[in-house]
């Protein structure tokens, strides 16, 4: 059992959707081990291989669950190679993954804050010194993982048992050694541009086909007057409030507190032909679109 007053919560988010036994599988494990432990699915719909989808929904749900939830992710393109297997620990969780980036977004708030530079395609996860608000571990210790161990299925062999030990109370660091960087990977800050204008980007597209960006909504707000969206040359006048209450084509802050493009009953993302990590200008009052 867990010690008092810490969860014995496994959280679970992979690319292997449901139509085969993956999840099941790594589901039975952790619960061999562990039979009280609670499992939440986050989502096993991430499209395959994809990082940064994997990344951003991590980042918006980990937050909701009790201090000390195991969240375990498996989206692991490079599964059997050289690549590391982590154990993160922040103040408030423990995250399992790959060393891939998958985690990045998650713990974005120990890192320092992005510079502002263009963003010309998906940013690529780099070796990155662990912040000292974190402590970040290599799973080597096999005395956790199950007896035979797939080279092709560590979600089930090795991650899945880690998880359930520690969600259970085992110690961080019977894992194994303490790793002194990760792979992480940065989204540049939004660009102040001449004209006043600020140029962000889309950071993802939800199963609505809601254009997500990184701009803020303190950054919209200290823009004085009403603002205009130009994303792909196509011009929003002003903000809604949600998604009832704008045209058919609308931008609004999201749940997650940043500027999104959304269509009514419909998909943004198809209706503009837009895919992530396009930019998204948003201009002042006064200022023209071309200006952005």
């Amino acid at each position: 059992m867990p010690p008092p007053g810490r969860p014995n919560i496994v959280t679970l988010l992979t690319d292997f959707g449901t139509s085969d036994g993956y999840v099941a599988a790594m589901k039975g494990v952790i619960l061999s081990i562990n039979p009280a432990a609670a499992i939440v699915d986050v989502t096993h719909d991430i499209p395959p291989q994809d990082i940064h989808a994997a990344a951003f929904v991590l980042s918006q749900c980990a937050t909701s669950f009790p201090s000390g939830t195991v969240h375990l992710v498996v989206v692991d393109p490079e599964v059997g190679s050289s690549r590391r297997a982590l154990a993160i620990a922040t103040p408030n969780a423990l995250f399992l993954a790959p060393d891939n980036g998958v985690i990045s977004l998650a713990i974005d708030g120990h890192l320092p804050e992005p510079a502002a530079r263009e963003l010309t395609g998906p940013p690529l996860p780099e070796r990155r010194p662990v912040p000292p608000t974190l402590r970040a571990l290599s799973i080597e210790n096999r005395a956790l993982f199950l007896p035979s161990v797939s080279p092709t299925f560590h979600g089930r062999d090795m991650f899945a048992p880690v998880a359930a030990h520690l969600a259970a109370g085992v110690p961080l660091q019977t894992v194994g050694p303490p790793v002194a960087d990760l792979n992480l990977f940065e989204v540049p800050s939004p660009l102040l541009q001449s004209s006043g204008a600020v140029t962000g980007w889309v950071v993802h597209i939800d199963r609505f086909g809601n254009l997500i960006t990184n701009v803020r909504e303190g950054t919209i707000k200290a823009m004085a007057g009403d603002v205009q969206i130009d994303l792909g040359g196509t011009v929003i006048q002003g903000l809604s409030r949600t998604y009832a209450e704008g045209g058919q084509l609308m931008a609004l802050i999201g749940s997650h507190g940043c500027l999104e493009v959304a269509a009514r009953n419909g998909s943004a993302a198809n209706v503009l032909n837009i895919g992530r990590w396009s930019p998204v200008h948003i201009i002042p009052e006064g200022v023209s679109p071309a200006g952005g």
